[in-house]
């Protein structure tokens, strides 16, 4: 299952969202000027990076969270989207979250009702790309309302916490196996 997860990526092929599911690479289509409230993320030292955002809350947070390094080297938060629980994996790579159809089916969405918003290219080909707005997305405590999403038709294995939702805090900073939600 991680060997599929690995060779997927989610590129847009129609519609203006560009999706990556890799952290290192960046979205297809994405602007080559930063906007205004896109945050930053730069490497402070070895084994410390961080990454800010200039952008207002997009709505309620507070606290910290902090999420321990697993041992395929990403980042899992256990995420309570619509009040209902979904494990994802963090990717400041993604442009917004991407919900499995099994997680999202989950949470109470109706898939088969979304508009399609593109799309996407993976390892198993070109599959349906639906669009959604969280009202939702909450990780230890720390709630953003008014999150986009995108539901994946495919087997990509995990969904993806992607800059939707981490874009809207204060901060995202990894110091060697820990990240640092605030």
């Amino acid at each position: 299952m991680l060997g599929r997860f690995i060779t997927f990526a989610v590129i847009v092929v129609a519609g203006s969202v560009g999706l990556v599911g890799f952290a290192d690479r960046p979205s297809v289509g994405a602007p080559a000027a930063k906007p205004a409230n896109q945050g930053n993320f730069t490497t402070q030292k070895r084994g410390q990076s961080s990454w800010s955002s200039s952008a207002p809350a997009g709505g309620s947070h507070s606290g910290e969270a902090r999420l321990t390094r697993a041992p395929d080297s990403h980042f899992y938060a256990d995420v309570e989207v619509e009040g209902r629980p979904v494990r994802m994996m963090v990717d400041s790579g993604a442009s917004m979250i991407a919900l499995t159809r099994r997680d999202a089916e989950a949470v109470g969405i109706d898939v088969d009702r979304l508009p399609v918003g593109g799309m996407a290219q993976t390892a198993g080909g070109q599959v349906p790309m639906r669009m959604t707005m969280l009202g939702s997305v909450e990780v230890d405590g720390i709630e953003v309302r008014g999150v986009q999403a995108a539901v994946i038709d495919a087997d990509m294995g995990v969904s993806l916490l992607g800059q939707s939702f981490l874009a809207k805090l204060g901060t995202v900073n990894v110091e060697g196996d820990t990240m640092t939600l605030r």
